[in-house]
């Protein structure tokens, strides 16, 4: 094998930190923490299920999805006055980052993940199989 010089080799491209990086800190001596690009943002996953999407890419994915369930909805807004269910997403609840709270709600919302709230978490959904790619003999690969 050749061995490759420095001048051929091609810097690997670093991750662009997220404005809302922050917001992950305290989670990250947990053992099962991640941190995942997802849909152009930062998923928050501990235990193996998300807890919170974190966004930057201008209204109305301006903010933190917290991923729960529609059951605990009404409990999460009673607490947290300036969560809304996302326009585009119902499924989930939205603290906006121009929420006047925001900074205090999301730091709040982290401690809940923490603590293992059960309002907060879903469970990734299950990866497809791909269909295998059927080759005939005599055909190229």
């Amino acid at each position: 094998m050749k061995p490759i010089r420095a001048s051929t080799a091609r810097p690997r491209a670093v991750k662009a930190e997220h404005p809302l990086q922050w917001l992950a800190e305290p989670l990250v001596p947990e053992p099962s923490f991640v941190l995942k690009s997802w849909f152009g943002g930062r998923t928050i996953m501990l235990h193996g299920m998300h807890h919170l999407f974190l966004t930057a890419q201008g209204e109305p994915w301006q903010g933190v999805l917290v991923c729960t369930f529609h059951e605990h909805q009404e409990s999460l807004r009673a607490e947290f006055p300036a969560l809304v269910p996302h326009p585009i997403l119902g499924k989930w609840l939205y603290l906006p980052e121009s929420a006047d709270t925001f900074e205090r709600d999301a730091k709040r919302l982290v401690q809940l993940v923490r603590a293992r709230d059960p309002r907060l978490g879903i469970p990734p959904s299950p990866r497809k199989k791909k269909a295998a790619k059927k080759v005939r003999f005599g055909q190229t690969l």
